[in-house]
């Protein structure tokens, strides 16, 4: 198993900073009783929201990914429990990065790019029009 170091640093930093927008949106937009009673389901949905994000932002296919951050929260739920959430939210992001950077897992596929699918301008030209 690889494990790409630059798409982990990226994956926590995206998801970090997801999360980070919208518990602060979250918590500006509604009563702290809410979270008390809906918090169970809020949050989780939230964390697959901000993985989404991720995905769409690193460019990883969107059905692995959401799979990793279900199974990345999973281990979180003790430290919720025993009233940590924080810690919970750090173990998350560490293993939903984790995730994220181990091998081709979600990584897009390349497909049949061609060189003129990462060039622009009159330099594809060339690749495309044989010239």
């Amino acid at each position: 198993m690889s494990l790409n170091r630059s798409l982990l640093w990226r994956a926590a930093a995206v998801q970090t900073a997801a999360v980070a927008v919208l518990s602060i949106v979250l918590a500006l937009a509604l009563p702290h009783s809410f979270f008390k009673h809906w918090g169970w389901i809020s949050g989780p949905a939230a964390w697959m929201a901000c993985a989404a994000v991720t995905a769409r932002v690193l460019h990883l296919r969107p059905w692995p990914t959401l799979a990793g951050a279900a199974l990345a929260g999973l281990p979180a739920i003790p430290a919720v429990v025993l009233g940590v959430h924080w810690l919970g939210a750090v173990i998350a992001v560490g293993l939903f990065a984790l995730w994220c950077a181990s091998g081709r897992r979600g990584s897009t596929p390349k497909g049949n790019r061609t060189p003129a699918s990462s060039v622009k301008g009159s330099r594809a030209d060339r690749y495309t029009m044989g010239a």
